[in-house]
């Protein structure tokens, strides 16, 4: 089987087991099996596979067609043109999530040496990203589970920013709110109990605890921005990465606690996103 017949054969299964993207999962799996970027496909499309390579895809397409995540599978994924390691016990950077980024170092933009205080971090994605590309920024990161926090660490060293350490503890406990941030980001668990109960099949295999957000999916901004609006210095920003309909209600909860100049900002998509404020 040639490398132009197995990225075929793998786009029409993925295509007849509903996976909606199937053109670019199949273009995913086959650079991971080959090792080849995009333009080396192109070129080598007659190339045939090799027996181990053909095992692999016949593998990674048992464990997809089951619909379980691409992401973990393959054991990393790109965000914000990072790669970052995933797996079982982590949530999955979303595209959708780099709009938080783009906001905040809008933010901070003209801060020097801002302290960025990054929590549910999880695979580190939002701290990291913000310490590499604001790099005289000092940014903690906050993970309560071991199970994630391996993957923090692992991606901490991978992208090699030395000006982001990670701090193990329950964000509801304030964890590291005894300093003063220029900046705290959070994505935190915002799924509803309704939305629980009808999560793609995909998603089902992602921790409950980086989900579910209580009832209502708004326990953590409450508690979040109860609890550290002290931890920020004066014209300090809050910024939360909320579900699509959470925009109107997060912003009612920072306006609660004293925040001013409240945004609420959409996703590529045209979905509410991101929800940030300043506390003067």
């Amino acid at each position: 089987m040639t490398i132009f017949e197995a990225y075929n054969d793998t786009k029409k299964q993925l295509k007849n087991a509903g996976i909606e993207d199937d053109v670019f999962e199949a273009k995913q799996i086959i650079k991971h099996i080959t090792g080849y970027s995009n333009s080396q496909i192109l070129t080598r499309y007659t190339e045939v596979l090799t027996d181990f390579q053909q095992t692999s895809l016949t593998l990674i397409l048992k464990q997809r067609l089951a619909r379980y995540p691409l992401q973990y599978i393959l054991g990393k994924w790109d965000f914000y043109g990072r790669s970052y390691r995933v797996g079982v016990g982590v949530l999955i950077p979303r595209q959708d999530t780099e709009t938080v980024i783009e906001n905040c170092l809008e933010l901070i933009k003209d801060t020097d040496s801002p302290e960025i205080l990054d929590l549910c971090a999880g695979t580190g994605c939002i701290g990291i990203t913000l310490a590499c590309e604001k790099k005289d920024s000092k940014v903690t990161l906050v993970e309560k589970y071991e199970e994630s926090a391996r993957y923090t660490r692992d991606n901490i060293q991978l992208n090699a920013p030395n000006n982001a350490k990670l701090v193990m503890g329950d964000v509801l406990s304030k964890v590291a709110s005894e300093k003063k941030y220029d900046l705290i980001v959070s994505n935190p668990p915002y799924v509803t109990k309704e939305e629980m109960a009808n999560l793609q099949a995909e998603v089902k295999y992602e921790p409950e605890t980086a989900l579910f957000g209580g009832e209502d999916g708004l326990m953590f901004y409450k508690s979040i921005t109860e609890n550290y609006k002290n931890s920020l210095k004066p014209g300090g920003k809050l910024v939360f990465e909320i579900g699509y309909r959470q925009g109107l209600a997060v912003k009612e909860i920072l306006e609660e606690n004293g925040f001013t100049d409240i945004i609420i900002k959409k996703d590529i998509s045209e979905n509410d996103r991101v929800v940030f404020g300043t506390l003067i």
